[in-house]
């Protein structure tokens, strides 16, 4: 689906036509990403192909069940930590934090009363969070943050062969845009990096409760924090089914959600 013209797109739609059609039980679903380094072998647009590659199959397969409206997605984001590579484009905490309360605000024009972040980037998250919960403080909205998979410095999964720290550039990433446009990939350049040193700590480590400020100039001279190496585009096309499959049973429980003491 297209996000600007596709048949759930609030971007297609006249201003008149969004106000009828889009009801008050209607999800808005904003597709997130990010425009930054991916080590050699990825390009800068993966965070984006994959958020919005999950959000056009969602679409297509849960769009009318779950009444969902698709928004234009959002590009460029927070992605400071590879702001040393070139072609990152990256927006201040500010800025996003700007830019979020902006979207939030303007979709209140809509009846809609709930707004789904569907975040590719896991730089965004923790902002994201902030975000969601000032959306719903100043502006009445319902809110709600999910990803196409969660990373494993924020309590996601690693395979085993990256000891955990798989987090940027390494085997899913790579075997998602294997599936999803295997024209981009160059697995020729990819190679392990995984940040060994932090695996033998028990508490200082991805996924581990104490978190540490980084820059992916830090922990890997190419950009990469895992290891793409046996990336498949098989391993991709069940990573991708299993992130839509999840989407479409989460927007099942948004649809029905209320807050037990939530004002009308």
């Amino acid at each position: 689906m297209n996000p600007l013209t596709g048949p759930r797109a609030v971007a297609a739609l006249t201003w008149n036509e969004a106000a009828a059609r889009i009801g008050e039980d209607a999800i808005l679903l904003q597709p997130m990403g990010s425009i930054e380094q991916h080590g050699p072998h990825l390009p800068l647009a993966t965070d984006q192909l994959i958020a919005t590659g999950v959000a056009d199959a969602v679409m297509e397969e849960f769009g009318d069940a779950r009444d969902v409206w698709l928004l234009p997605p959002l590009v460029y984001t927070k992605s400071n930590e590879h702001a040393w590579a070139p072609g990152t484009v990256w927006l201040s905490d500010a800025t996003m934090r700007s830019v979020i309360d902006d979207i939030a605000r303007s979709v209140t024009t809509l009846r809609a009363r709930k707004l789904v972040f569907l975040n590719g980037h896991g730089g965004n998250s923790s902002l994201l969070a902030v975000a969601c919960r000032e959306a719903h403080l100043d502006h009445g909205l319902l809110t709600f943050l999910t990803h196409p998979y969660v990373a494993a410095d924020q309590g996601g999964g690693s395979p085993p062969e990256e000891l955990g720290m798989g987090i940027h550039g390494g085997l899913d990433e790579t075997s998602m845009l294997l599936h999803l446009h295997p024209d981009l990939v160059d697995m020729a350049l990819a190679a392990r990096s995984v940040p060994e040193s932090l695996a033998p700590h028990r508490h200082v480590r991805f996924g581990g409760p104490v978190s540490f400020g980084w820059s992916s100039r830090d922990l890997s001279p190419g950009g990469v924090i895992g290891d793409p190496v046996g990336a498949t585009a098989e391993r991709g096309k069940a990573l991708f089914e299993a992130a839509v499959a999840f989407l479409g049973e989460a927007l099942a429980e948004i649809a029905a959600f209320e807050l037990p003491e939530a004002p009308r």
